[in-house]
C-alpha cells in the first residue's frame, strides 16, 4: 500500500495538467466573465469573486452613452435619412442670408421679415373676421366663415406637430411674439408655409380671378416659404412639409364645409343682439 500511494503521488507531480496555472483545462467551459480592473491571483489563495459583481458590470457596460458607442453595421435606411438630413441642413445654412447681423444680406433682412408676416395668422383671423362682420352677403359670409374654420385648423395642427416634433431651425434664433401667440415656437412644420398654401388654394377655388392675380398668388405663397428660410428661422424640408400640410388642411376644410344655413346660426349664436334686432325690424310695419 505505501508504495502504491508513493507512485501515485509521484504520477501526479510528473503530470503537467495538474499544475495550478493549468487547473483551468481540466474543467469543463464556462460563459464569458466580466472583466476585472486587477489581476486575478492564482493557486489556493485566490478567493472566489461574487457572482453579483459579474452582473452588475455588465449591466453597467449595456448602459454606455450612446455617443460611446459604435455602429458597426447601419441600416441602408439610416444611411439614406442620415445623409439626407445632412444635406438638408447644409442646405438650409447656405439658403440662410439674413439669418444674422454678420449675414451676407442683412440688410435686406426687414423686407424678409415682412414679406413672412403676410403668412402670419394673426394678421390673417383679425382680418377674416373684419370682413365677416363688414359682410352683408350671404355668399361672402359663407367663405369667410370657412375661412375662418380652416384658419383655425392650420394654428392648432401645426402647433401640435411642433409641439410633437420640437425640432429647432438651422439658427439659433429667438421666435417673436407673434410667433408666441399663434404658437410657432419650433422649425417643424413651418406655420407659415402651411397658411399661404392653405389660404392660396382657398382662392384660387372660391374666388374669380384673372390669370395675373392667379399667379401672383402662387408666388407669394412661395415667396412666403422661402423668406422662413432666408431668415433662418426654418429647414428647406420644414417648409417643403408646411407646403404639404397646407394643401391637406384645405382639402379637409372642403370635405367638412360649412352651408349657408350653418354659417348664419352661428354667426347668430355669435352676436345674439344684432340677431334680435333683425327680429324686431322684420315686425315693424
Amino acid at each position: 500500500m505505501p508504495a502504491s500511494q508513493s507512485r501515485a503521488r509521484a504520477r501526479d507531480r510528473n503530470n503537467v495538467l495538474n499544475r495550478a496555472e493549468f487547473l483551468s483545462l481540466n474543467q469543463p467551459p464556462k460563459g464569458p466573465e466580466p472583466r476585472s480592473s486587477g489581476r486575478k491571483a492564482s493557486g489556493p489563495s485566490a478567493q472566489p469573486s461574487c457572482p453579483g459583481d459579474g452582473t452588475r458590470e455588465r449591466r453597467q457596460s449595456q448602459q454606455l452613452p450612446e455617443e460611446d458607442c459604435m455602429q458597426l453595421n447601419p441600416s441602408f435606411k439610416g444611411i439614406a435619412f442620415n445623409s439626407l438630413l445632412a444635406i438638408d441642413i447644409c442646405m438650409s445654412k447656405r439658403l440662410g442670408v439674413c439669418a444674422g447681423r454678420a449675414a451676407s444680406w442683412a440688410s435686406a433682412r426687414s423686407m424678409v421679415k415682412l414679406i413672412g408676416i403676410t403668412g402670419h395668422g394673426i394678421p390673417w383671423i383679425g382680418g377674416t373676421i373684419l370682413c365677416l362682420v363688414k359682410s352683408s352677403t350671404l355668399a361672402g359670409q359663407e367663405v369667410l366663415m370657412n375661412l375662418l374654420l380652416a384658419l383655425l385648423l392650420d394654428i392648432m395642427t401645426v402647433a401640435g406637430v411642433q409641439k410633437l416634433i420640437k425640432r429647432r431651425g438651422p439658427f439659433e434664433t429667438s421666435p417673436s411674439l407673434l410667433d408666441y401667440l399663434t404658437m410657432d415656437i419650433y422649425a417643424f412644420p413651418a406655420g407659415h408655409a402651411s397658411r399661404a398654401a392653405m389660404v392660396s388654394k382657398f382662392f384660387l377655388s372660391h374666388l374669380v380671378l384673372a390669370v395675373p392675380l392667379r399667379v401672383l398668388l402662387v408666388l407669394w405663397a412661395l415667396c412666403v416659404g422661402l423668406s422662413r428660410v432666408m431668415i433662418g428661422r426654418h429647414h428647406i424640408t420644414d417648409v417643403l412639409s408646411g407646403f404639404v400640410i397646407g394643401y391637406f388642411q384645405f382639402r379637409l376644410v372642403e370635405l367638412v364645409w360649412m352651408s349657408s344655413n350653418t354659417c348664419q346660426m352661428l354667426i347668430s349664436a355669435c352676436s345674439p343682439g344684432d340677431s334680435t334686432t333683425g327680429k324686431v325690424e322684420n315686425h315693424q310695419p
